[in-house]
């Protein structure tokens, strides 16, 4: 089976590293912030985006942005330890949904098979 290929965006290294250990079953891009991320979308077209809202150069909202003009049909979740007034801003440009930090392996999971039309190996 195909496994989907994920870009995980979030400035924390830790946060990226405990969420490719919870998500170790599939294809994994890493960025740093949303400039990264918006070339990394450019380069390797994920089946999904799981993004942190607050970083810095570019923030989680405006690299949101930038992919959707890029591709209308970008699955992107944010990710926030801020949820309220940016979480919604992020839902209003097209993000599918906004899951708070902390979050569970079975929520990553869960999303991904939400979101994902290719099946986990």
């Amino acid at each position: 089976m195909i496994r989907p290929r994920l870009l995980i965006v979030d400035d924390d290294d830790s946060i990226r590293e405990i969420v490719k250990i919870m998500l170790k079953d599939y294809d994994i891009i890493e960025a740093s912030n949303g400039e990264e991320a918006v070339r990394a979308y450019k380069m390797f077209k994920p089946d999904l985006v799981l993004m942190d809202i607050q970083m810095p150069k570019m923030d989680g909202v405006e690299a949101t942005r930038e992919i959707l003009k890029i591709d209308p049909h970008a699955k992107i979740v944010g990710l926030t330890a801020f949820a309220r007034s940016r979480g919604r801003e992020m839902l209003k440009i097209g993000a599918l949904e906004v899951v708070e930090k902390p979050f569970t392996r079975r929520t990553l999971k869960e999303l991904i098979e939400k979101y994902s039309a290719k099946a986990v190996a």
